[in-house]
């Protein structure tokens, strides 16, 4: 026994060693192991409150036919910043003024990204435009020349000529139908002057029919339509085949083509005439004009091809004329539904015109109280409910909450100016709330951005408030208005909205005009 001792006391001691050296590399491993823990949760990003999603298409099945409703809804909830996945794609929504102030000043570089989709990607030339090409040294140019060569006041204010012209085709067309009693579509008579002021400013023709276009004044706004649809592939790429079954990436093919060929056409024309030097013709120069004129005296700053030029165009195409016309049905459909403002409104512009067969451009300055009611509708219908989507350019500290690279950002307009912490009654149409109200329509007031903010808000604002103002005033003051007796008869006005880049009527506005006696 006493001989055996040492040997196990040996025995002891080596097996104690071996195990030693055996648990502290584990010991080492497990420790590395909670601490890589800590350290990964630790860093794990604080993001804003989420609606509990769903596995594989996150919070899609939320956002309803009209999203805008929908995430108002949800923001009651889950706050002013909210955070979903709208399948593949993380998602941010901003539901206050305050984020709206906060993202377009303090962190407005980091949010000027647009994400590239489907719909974007083939119709915009692989987003070679204005409004969805990234943001940098090719974006600030080309919007330099938008807003300094295009869409300056002064060159609004020279266009007049084209707004005369075409509202007084318009005026006569509303005459005719006068004289027969019968109502008018009038959203059809809107969306077919607003493009062909929009069409000859920008190519210096209407639109016309061309064999196979069917109606090419209605193009602008089926490219809306398109660019706001639901494309399985912007959500889940592997997916993208749904949209062959669905139709939609055919009939997204089908109008890409429709207006390329329509842009091919017209500017082919201009690089005909350009060559000519024809002095009548450069008098009154259109937008594509002014393009290649710069582009000939070297002052453009970038290169520009035949394909950056229909991208930059189309973008105004559909921006100015969709944006213009359905301004405008919102404005009509709410002052048939309050005949007391419609009669304020018309014995202003009345008394402003007095006895002259036309209205001026300088008439409009005058007229106060239209302009409330364009600013009141603005509020209740904007054009752009949710904002045309930004992305993230790189992560930032937003809100108190960290926002990834890459994030989809939607403002939801339509919940901020319908905020009762900002608006008095805000579901009522009451144009007076603008009276002797500083909030312009600039975007540097949050609580009313019908025009956007920041660096993408709205270059063409002017170009499309002076078309709005004149058409407005020229309906006002040659005619009244009412309902056809079939919806006269206490039956409510349809207001239900269609959700497209815009939201436009979804019916569309059959009125019958009576001829204004003075």
């Amino acid at each position: 026994m006493a001989v055996l001792q040492p040997l196990l006391q040996q025995s002891w001691q080596e097996l104690h060693k071996m195990t030693f050296t055996l648990l502290l590399p584990l010991l080492f491993l497990f420790s590395f192991l909670y601490v890589f823990k800590c350290i990964r949760n630790s860093e794990k990003p604080n993001l804003p409150p989420s609606p509990p999603k769903l596995p594989i298409i996150g919070n899609l099945h939320q956002l309803g036919s009209l999203p805008h409703r929908s995430l108002h809804a949800l923001s009651k909830k889950y706050g002013p910043l909210m955070f979903l996945y709208f399948g593949h794609a993380p998602s941010l929504v901003v539901s206050s003024a305050d984020m709206a102030r906060e993202m377009m000043t303090t962190h407005d570089k980091v949010f000027s990204n647009r994400p590239k989709t489907i719909a974007t990607n083939f119709l915009l030339y692989g987003c070679i435009d204005l409004a969805f090409s990234p943001y940098g040294e090719y974006w600030r140019k080309v919007r330099k020349v938008c807003v300094h060569d295009l869409l300056s006041i002064k060159r609004v204010q020279s266009l007049h000529y084209v707004r005369e012209e075409e509202v007084a085709i318009l005026m006569n067309k509303v005459r005719d139908s006068c004289l027969k009693g019968v109502s008018i579509n009038l959203s059809e008579l809107l969306i077919e002057t607003s493009n062909n002021i929009v069409t000859r400013v920008i190519f210096g023709k209407k639109f016309e029919e061309q064999d196979g276009m069917g109606k090419p004044s209605e193009l602008p706004r089926k490219v809306m339509v398109l660019i706001a649809s639901f494309f399985w592939g912007d959500f889940f790429p592997s997916l993208g085949w749904i949209d062959i079954l669905t139709g939609l990436l055919p009939s997204l093919k089908s109008t890409g083509r429709e207006i390329d060929a329509y842009l091919d056409e017209v500017l082919e024309e201009h690089y005909k005439t350009a060559k000519c030097d024809d002095d009548e013709h450069l008098n009154k120069k259109d937008f594509v004009d002014i393009f290649l004129q710069l582009q000939k005296d070297g002052m453009l700053g970038f290169e520009l091809h035949h394909e950056n030029l229909k991208a930059i165009l189309l973008n105004m195409l559909i921006g100015g004329g969709d944006s213009t016309s359905t301004t405008l049905e919102w404005v009509m459909a709410e002052l048939i539904k309050n005949p007391s403002i419609m009669k304020r409104a018309q014995e202003e512009v009345r008394r402003v015109v007095g006895n002259k067969s036309k209205i001026d451009v300088d008439d409009i300055s005058q007229m106060n109280y239209m302009k409330c009611i364009i600013k009141e509708s603005l509020r209740l219908h904007t054009p752009l409910p949710l904002s045309a989507p930004r992305e993230t350019s790189e992560s930032v500290k937003f809100g108190g909450y960290d926002i990834p690279a890459k994030t989809r950002v939607f403002v939801n307009v339509w919940a901020i100016q319908r905020d009762p912490k900002l608006w008095d009654r805000p579901e009522e149409f009451i144009p007076e709330r603008f009276i002797d109200n500083p909030n312009d329509l600039k975007g540097q007031n949050f609580e009313f951005v019908p025009f956007g903010g920041g660096r993408k808000g709205c270059p063409g604002m002017a170009f499309a408030v002076a078309a709005v103002e004149y058409l407005l005033a020229n309906l006002l003051c040659w005619f009244d208005w009412r309902l056809p007796t079939i919806n006269a008869q206490g039956e409510e006005l349809d207001m239900t909205e269609v959700n497209a880049l815009t939201a436009f009527r979804k019916n569309r506005l059959h009125i019958v005009p009576i001829l204004h006696s003075s």
